[in-house]
């Protein structure tokens, strides 16, 4: 797994608020467990604690996202880097995937005739496992291996696409972080809903703009006219 993957951690996490809308959903033990995804032994570590810690990590990483949309990218890096320094994470090499002499990936850990299970994984004769890194997870708490997994991600993403792949939505009053994947760098909204939502605001304002302006033009003759009368 790529640590990119990861990213979207942080995303999942700034994005159970939305500020002008006056909503947040991180609200309950159960809400800090959905955030953790399929990771579901590192989320039974989460207690009403948890609730509380991840709230303040939200706002410090939001607050990545917007330096970030902003152009700041300096400020962005060093947001990041200062929840890094306080969230560590612990890599260590991964297999979940088997190779075999061909070169073909096959899950570690699924069964072959002639497979023998080894330290929870299969090895089978002359294949090797498809090695990765991994995020180790020896967190204290629910917070901080979430944390430091998602500002590892974050930082992965930061570092190889570039600052400027960060971004906050446009469509108001939505304000979601989002990871731009897109190959031209061009996405400005979190997702197609509040894009087509924002092009048709912005339709409607053209509108009535032209309208207005079909209404002044209409009104000019008849001022004129009314002028010359006098």
């Amino acid at each position: 797994m790529e640590l990119t993957y990861y990213s979207d951690y942080a995303v999942r996490l700034v994005n159970t608020e939305q500020p002008e809308r006056g909503e947040d959903t991180l609200t309950s033990v159960e809400a800090v467990r959905e955030l953790f995804g399929g990771a579901q032994q590192a989320a039974r570590r989460a207690s009403e604690s948890d609730v509380t810690r991840l709230r303040t990590v939200r706002t410090r990483l939001r607050a990545v996202f917007e330096a970030a949309d902003r152009g700041d990218e300096v400020l962005a890096v060093d947001l990041l880097n200062a929840l890094m320094m306080e969230f560590p994470v612990s890599p260590q090499i991964s297999g979940h995937e088997y190779r075999d002499d061909g070169g073909t990936s096959r899950s570690w850990g699924s069964p072959r005739s002639n497979g023998v299970e080894s330290g929870g994984g299969v090895e089978s004769g002359g294949g090797r496992p498809k090695w990765h890194m991994h995020i180790a997870d020896h967190a204290a708490n629910a917070t901080a291996g979430f944390t430091a997994t998602a500002c590892m991600g974050l930082a992965f993403h930061l570092t190889e696409l570039g600052v400027d792949r960060l971004g906050i939505c446009e469509a108001k009053p939505c304000r979601n972080a989002y990871l731009d994947t897109s190959t031209n760098r061009s996405r400005r909204y979190c997702s197609d809903r509040c894009a087509t939502r924002a092009n048709v605001a912005a339709y409607r304002a053209r509108k009535r703009l032209e309208s207005g302006r079909t209404a002044d033009s209409a009104q000019e003759p008849q001022a004129s006219a009314a002028r010359g009368e006098r």
